[in-house]
C-alpha cells in the first residue's frame, strides 16, 4: 500500500536500485553492470561480425556496421573536425554513440527495460574519457600558456573586464562542461524511464480495477512513450558524441 492510501505502488528513486545478483571479488555486481557488460559484447560482437572478415562486395551486416559507421564519421566526426583532424578521432566516437545509444535501447528490451545511462555513473565515466581527451589536447596543440589561454578565453582586447570573462570560462569550462555533459544524457533517460514506468505501472493498476477505460488510455500513453523514447534514445547518442567533437574542435582552434 503506498503513502496515500490508494494501492497505486508509485515510481520513484527504488524503481533505479537493484539488488545484487552476486558479488565478484568483493564487489556487488547488479542488473546495471551486466546490461553495460552487455551492451559491450554487443557493440563489439556487432562490429567484429560486420568487419571482421569484410568483403570488396559487402553483405547486409557488413553494409549495416558501414553504415553506422559512415553516418558517425561523416555526419558527426568530419562535420565538426574536418577530415584531416577528425579522422584520428573515429574509431573514439563511433564506440562512444553505439555504446551509448545500446546502453539506452535496454529501456524498452523486454525483461531488461532498464537504460544503463540512468544511472549518472556510466554518463560521468564517459564525460570524464571525452575530458581527458580534450584537457591534454588542449596544451598539446598550444602549449602551456597558449593552452590556458584557449581555456580562460583570455583576450587582451576585452580591456579591464577579461579576468573577469577569463574566470567564468575557466570555471565553465573545467567544471561546468564536464557536468552537464554527463547531466545532459543522465537527466533524459533518467526522466524517460520514470515516464515509462508510471504509464506502465497505471496501466496495470487501472486494469485491476473499475477504471477499465483508463486503462486502455494509460496503455496507448505507454506505446506512445516507448516510441518518443526510442527517437531520444538515439539523439541523446547524437548529442553526446556531437558536444565532444565541439568540444576537441575547440581544443584545435587558435581561438576558443
Amino acid at each position: 500500500m503506498s503513502d496515500n492510501g490508494c494501492g497505486f505502488p508509485a515510481p520513484g528513486l527504488h524503481s533505479f536500485l537493484f539488488k545484487p545478483i552476486a558479488t565478484v571479488g568483493g564487489v556487488e555486481f547488479n542488473k546495471v553492470m551486466l546490461l553495460a557488460l552487455l551492451t559491450t559484447l554487443v557493440v563489439v560482437t556487432f562490429f567484429y561480425a560486420a568487419f571482421g572478415k569484410a568483403k570488396v562486395i559487402p553483405g547486409k551486416l557488413q553494409m549495416m556496421g558501414e553504415a553506422g559507421y559512415d553516418f558517425v564519421r561523416r555526419g558527426i566526426v568530419y562535420e565538426t573536425l574536418g577530415k584531416k583532424e577528425g579522422e584520428k578521432y573515429v574509431p573514439l566516437m563511433v564506440s562512444m554513440f553505439f555504446f551509448i545509444w545500446i546502453m539506452n535501447i535496454w529501456s524498452v528490451v523486454p525483461l531488461s527495460q532498464f537504460p544503463v545511462s540512468s544511472v549518472i555513473a556510466y554518463p560521468a565515466v564517459l564525460a570524464g574519457i571525452v575530458y581527458l581527451t580534450w584537457l591534454p589536447l588542449t596544451f598539446k596543440r598550444h602549449g602551456f600558456v597558449g593552452g590556458w589561454k584557449n581555456v580562460t578565453g583570455y583576450d587582451n582586447s576585452l580591456g579591464p573586464i577579461k579576468w573577469l570573462v577569463s574566470f567564468i570560462e575557466l570555471f565553465s569550462n573545467l567544471l561546468v562542461r564536464p557536468f552537464t555533459h554527463a547531466v545532459r544524457l543522465f537527466a533524459n533517460m533518467f526522466a524517460g524511464h520514470l515516464m515509462l514506468v508510471m504509464f506502465t505501472v497505471a496501466s496495470w493498476y487501472l486494469l485491476n480495477s473499475y477504471m477499465i477505460p483508463a486503462a486502455g488510455v494509460s496503455f496507448v500513453m505507454t506505446v506512445v512513450m516507448i516510441l518518443f523514447e526510442l527517437f531520444v534514445q538515439a539523439v541523446q547518442a547524437y548529442v553526446f558524441v556531437l558536444l565532444a567533437c565541439s568540444y576537441l574542435q575547440g581544443a584545435l582552434a587558435e581561438h576558443h
